[in-house]
């Protein structure tokens, strides 16, 4: 049965409530206007609470005033999410995606040759590649990978231990598949 239908011919109207939380019901009566209740929808979100020093609260209220969030939760929720993922990339467990950053000088004997043999015997996880002239000697060179995180770690190790690579860096990401929005 609908919720103001049960109301016995009082006016009934909803509006959403705040953060999501399902539908507040309001019945009114000539004179009155009282709060019927809320209709929850299921698994939205889960309230926790957490105690922060006042200074931390501050910081992270102008953090998250600065980066356009529309709430703490928004921005916890981001910071978890970042933490999930640095933790199973550090702990081999399921697959990641990133990106494998690299700045040489093309004119390096052998370089070119041995970063392209490393990249082709992986490419099963080497998803795609961006190559840029920075200069007459520098290039960039990103790499968009995908796989098991171990395998990742060690065809980016590989890649940046080449001699002639000035600057590498490995940067995880999710597929997205394992972790809640």
């Amino acid at each position: 049965m609908d919720v103001c239908a049960r109301l016995d011919g009082a006016r009934c109207r909803g509006r959403n409530a705040s953060a999501g939380e399902g539908k507040v019901f309001f019945f009114s009566t000539p004179g009155s206007f009282v709060i019927f209740g809320v209709a929850m929808k299921k698994n939205i979100a889960t309230r926790f609470s957490v105690s922060l020093p006042p200074a931390l609260l501050d910081q992270l209220d102008e953090m998250t005033h600065e980066k356009g969030y529309d709430n703490r939760s928004l921005a916890i929720a981001d910071m978890i999410r970042a933490q999930l993922i640095d933790h199973r990339q550090k702990n081999d467990t399921g697959e990641i995606a990133g990106t494998i950053t690299l700045v040489y000088d093309h004119h390096k004997p052998h370089l070119q040759a041995s970063l392209t043999d490393i990249q082709h015997d992986h490419h099963d996880a080497i998803l795609s590649t961006v190559h840029v002239h920075l200069d007459h000697h520098n290039c960039l060179e990103v790499l968009i990978v995908r796989g098991k995180a171990s395998v990742i770690r060690k065809i980016a190790d590989e890649l940046i231990a080449a001699k002639g690579v000035k600057h590498g860096k490995l940067t995880v990401t999710t597929t997205g598949k394992d972790l809640p929005s």
